[in-house]
């Protein structure tokens, strides 16, 4: 396997476009500075877009993506070009949420995951859409996703 180091990330400091698709965005990683050490990562994306499958509509979620990296590290930009790709691609909440993971294990092989998908209600039913690999590492603190239950406008 090749090392991964910053001088081989193509998005990063760059002009890049958003994707055409979430097939055909490349999700980039970089070393993991410090790969003995089992630290939390938290990616958070309140303004998350795709679109229903059946009817066309928008659908919106507040995404939180937690992980405790092995040997690499997600590339932060190279993820908000890879969410933004979904913005005219059409899913089900459960399938959008479970390809970002699929996609983050596949490039970074991350020690755990977990995401939390919070989608906001279409039709009067918020659906919400959770992953995780397995048990978290002993002894990693693993603050609370932070996103409230949706209660409505008032």
């Amino acid at each position: 396997m090749a090392k991964t180091t910053e001088k081989t990330l193509t998005q990063l400091g760059a002009a890049s476009a958003i994707p055409d698709s979430p097939e055909t965005a490349i999700l980039e990683c970089a070393a993991n500075p410090h790969p003995k050490t089992p630290y939390l990562i938290r990616f958070t994306c309140p303004e998350f877009t795709s679109l229903c499958p059946v009817t066309g509509q928008p659908d919106f979620a507040h995404l939180v993506i937690d992980y405790v990296p092995g040997r690499k590290i997600v590339e932060s930009k190279s993820l908000k070009l890879y969410l933004a790709s979904f913005r005219n691609h059409a899913g089900f909440h459960e399938k959008c949420t479970l390809d970002i993971a699929a996609k983050i294990k596949k490039a970074a092989a991350p020690k755990w995951l977990r995401i939390g998908g919070y989608w906001y209600p279409r039709g009067g039913i918020p659906i919400d859409v959770f992953h995780q690999t397995g048990e978290p590492p002993k002894g990693l603190w693993i603050p609370d996703q932070g996103v409230a239950s949706y209660k409505g406008r008032g």
